[in-house]
């Protein structure tokens, strides 16, 4: 069997688990082996939960050679579990084929060894049979092989200097073929005027640019300076010849540039998937609708062009810390919802997309095709999965439409969250009170990071799930008619409308401030509110005149009145005019439906004018000023001709979802861990929530998911803490345990019941009788 040497680069971990008791962060280090051998161990990295390594080692492999990569916390390394964050196995040949050239960048989830094991996390390899470039040995250290790999010079940096952070470093680690520095060179020795030279935390070098306020991982030269002076000036003067106002930086701003050896998406030369075994799962699929052409022009606002070792040119994208071989000015026609839901084709570059969902890749065919590749289920397609195009066709028309609406909201640049994270810490027993106080007392942009949702004296980590929660619970406070903010309608007990006699509470319209931002955040953030509203409120979310129809729901009686006066001619029977009369807390006040209104008759010739004005007063009128303050909140998340996009029906499935619980779709979309689904858990576990109402499905669902609602188009687009992710039923624990929700997860832990009996008492103890986290 052919023997050949490849070279893996240890490039980093992401997001790995904190299993010290005191919350003391790892010092994580990787072991690399091959079979069991030929050990290779990298740099301690102190203090991390996301090491940077990026060191290379290169190892004899055939085709039938595992490689091993396994990850502990040196503190404990010498105690009982050696301090084990996790460990990924590569068979050589599910990468590439040894008989030729291959360069993979991979990432990988960290898996267990043992049930026992506690692990999260991603590890980020490269895995090259190029081994002539010089060997990488860390963040601090370059080794400049020889021809003949027998001698080794290695160049340090100096060490981490007090520095004066007024700016920050990059914010993302740089080309390795960038860092490396002689210990001769003076921190400012023969760099350009007006810049300086800095390093960061981990002890590498960036550069200071005090004219432009930026910095950079890459040494500046009088001739790059003097380049990009030029430049400057030669856009300063197209933007003066064409009559445009000259750009300045701002005093405040900053720009970060990040590097990285390669980037993520690999390029391929056929349209193909590969799954584990090394066999094809799946081929080109979907329809070529989305057509694409070469970009030219500058780069859109943060992206920047780069070239790697070999030559080639990648883009890298600093909005959202990424980079790709593809042109982000290609332009794609693309259909899109405009205004008044109707289909327009639009020319759009692929820029303004936004990030792809988890799972997907982007990829350039050898002819410069660009298709895409699903991971999560092993096929590939043309089709965007960002854009409108692969739709289910067994899906109802009204799913399909608003399929469409949705991607296209989702993918604007407006609703793309801010980097960083948005603490927001409640108690349970005050969730209404604490919730106004955190979400009142932040800025809009920040409601805009990554929400850190905490309840207090729980130990829940928030990866999605907890924030899914807190809008379930939070929606049940807020909209409780107990607080006479809001009322249930006429029509039913169950959709909500404004009460028009809120004012009862002196703060009220600081309340509906608040729940208009609520509902907004839930929508920039995608999770669901556990509320409906009158079909005429969310008319007005979008701007749109409320209809004598909408009376239906608010008031039954009263619009079968309207109706009867507009079905009938109401010559000397009717003695109305253009006012009404509004019970406010029993006193009866008369208000002008128009000026002088009392003195106006209502006629068969203007009794159309008074049904709309009725109607709006009846309807909007009496809730004017809780209205404005609830939309002020809601608009400072959400751009008013963004929702606009949606219709009434639609919006009401973007901020409630679906409350009806289809069983067999949730059976279709789940996953399994240590059972198959012909197991007798796995049936009993189906046949016991069939014989469940709707209410305990949802409690079901809340359980363990955090929310009782799930998107529209079913369990197929459940989301998880960091995006698609399916109901999965995982094998753990013992028959005398209750089963156990990880909501960020999308999953519950079900022993192995003896009976379906034990099943049936177990599950439904953990769904009525469990409340938070830590729960067993």
């Amino acid at each position: 069997m052919t023997t050949r040497t490849v070279r893996l680069t240890v490039i980093a971990a992401d997001g790995l688990v904190k299993k010290d008791l005191f919350f003391k962060m790892p010092d994580p280090f990787a072991v690399v082996t091959v079979n069991g051998e030929q050990t290779h161990t990298t740099t301690v990295m102190k203090k991390t939960l996301n090491p940077y390594w990026n060191e290379s080692f290169d190892l004899k492999v055939n085709s039938s050679s595992v490689i091993t990569v396994q990850v502990f916390d040196q503190k404990k390394f010498k105690k009982k579990d050696q301090g084990f964050l996790g460990v990924i196995n590569i068979q050589v040949s599910s990468i590439f084929d040894l008989s030729t050239d291959g360069d993979e960048m991979l990432t990988l989830d960290l898996k267990k060894s043992s049930n026992h094991d506690t692990v999260q996390g991603k590890l980020i390899l490269n895995i090259s049979t190029n081994i002539n470039a010089p060997i990488r040995n860390g963040t601090n250290t370059l080794v400049s092989s020889s021809a003949t790999n027998n001698t080794a010079t290695i160049t340090r940096n100096p060490s981490n200097p007090a520095l004066d952070a007024s700016l920050p470093p990059p914010h993302s680690a740089p080309n390795p073929a960038t860092i490396v520095e002689t210990v001769a060179e003076n921190r400012n020795n023969n760099l350009p005027e007006g810049w300086e030279r800095r390093v960061d935390h981990l002890g590498r070098p960036y550069y200071v640019d005090h004219n432009n306020r930026t910095t950079t991982w890459k040494r500046p030269s009088a001739t790059t300076v003097r380049d990009q002076q030029d430049q400057t000036e030669l856009e300063r003067r197209r933007h003066n010849a064409r009559g445009l106002p000259e750009e300045r930086p701002s005093a405040t701003s900053s720009t970060v540039s990040l590097d990285t050896a390669v980037p993520a998406t690999r390029p391929v030369s056929v349209v193909s998937s590969s799954s584990a075994n090394g066999g094809t799962s799946g081929g080109v699929v979907g329809v070529q609708n989305n057509m694409t052409t070469a970009g030219s022009g500058p780069l859109p606002p943060g992206w920047e062009m780069r070239t790697n070792p070999e030559g080639r040119s990648y883009f890298v994208d600093h909005n959202t810390r990424t980079t790709t071989w593809v042109d982000p000015r290609r332009q794609q026609y693309i259909n899109t919802i405009g205004p008044g839901s109707n289909l327009q084709v639009q020319v759009q570059p692929v820029s303004q997309l936004g990030p792809l969902p988890s799972g997907w890749e982007m990829r350039l065919t050898s002819t410069g095709r660009v298709y895409f590749v699903d991971h999560n289920t092993k096929t590939t397609t043309w089709d965007d999965p960002r854009l409108p195009s692969s739709l289910d066709q067994n899906v109802p028309q009204y799913k399909r439409d608003f399929r469409r609406k949705l991607i296209y909201f989702r993918s604007q640049p407006a609703l793309r969250p801010v980097p960083g994270q948005c603490h927001i810490k409640v108690r349970r027993s005050h969730i209404f009170e604490d919730a106004y106080a955190e979400v009142m007392r932040q800025v809009p942009a920040d409601l805009k990071k990554r929400l850190m949702i905490k309840f207090d004296g729980e130990d829940g980590l928030d990866y999605g799930g907890l924030s899914r929660e807190f809008f379930f619970l939070l929606s049940h406070e807020m909209f409780n008619p107990f607080y006479c903010l809001f009322e249930y309608s006429a029509h039913d007990n169950y959709t909500l409308q404004i009460n028009p006699h809120s004012a009862i509470n002196p703060e009220h319209l600081n309340y509906f401030k608040f729940i208009g931002r609520v509902v907004g955040l839930a929508i920039f953030h995608r999770r669901f509110l556990d509320a409906f509203f009158i079909v005429s409120l969310y008319r007005m979310i979008l701007n749109k005149k409320v209809l004598v129809a909408n009376m239906e729901s608010v008031d039954a009686e009263f619009y079968r009145s309207l109706k009867w006066i507009l079905d009938n001619d109401i010559t000397d029977i009717l003695e109305l005019t253009f006012s009404v009369d509004d019970d406010r807390f029993g006193e009866l006040v008369s208000v002008d439906l128009k000026q002088g209104g009392r003195d106006i008759e209502v006629t068969e010739e203007n009794k159309v004018e008074y049904v709309d004005l009725v109607t709006e007063w009846r309807i909007s009128k009496r809730v004017e000023e809780q209205f404005k303050a609830f939309k002020e909140g809601f608009n400072q998340l959400i751009p008013q001709d963004l929702i606009n996009v949606f219709d009434e029906r639609e919006l009401e499935l973007l901020i409630g979802g679906i409350a009806e619980i289809d069983i067999d779709d949730w059976k279709k979309h789940t996953d399994y861990r240590g059972y198959t689904e012909q197991d007798d858990v796995i049936q009993w576990f189906w046949k016991c929530i069939r014989t469940w109402d709707s209410e305990k499905k949802s409690r079901l669902l809340q359980f363990t998911t955090g929310t009782s609602r799930i998107p529209v188009n079913g369990f197929k687009d459940l989301q998880g803490s960091d995006g698609p992710r399916r109901f999965t039923i995982e094998k753990s624990g013992q028959d005398t345990q209750l089963p156990k929700a990880h909501t960020c997860f999308n999953r519950i832990d079900m022993p192995p019941y003896k009976t379906y009996e034990a099943l049936v008492a177990k599950l439904t103890m953990a769904v009525e009788e469990t409340v938070g986290f830590g729960q067993e």
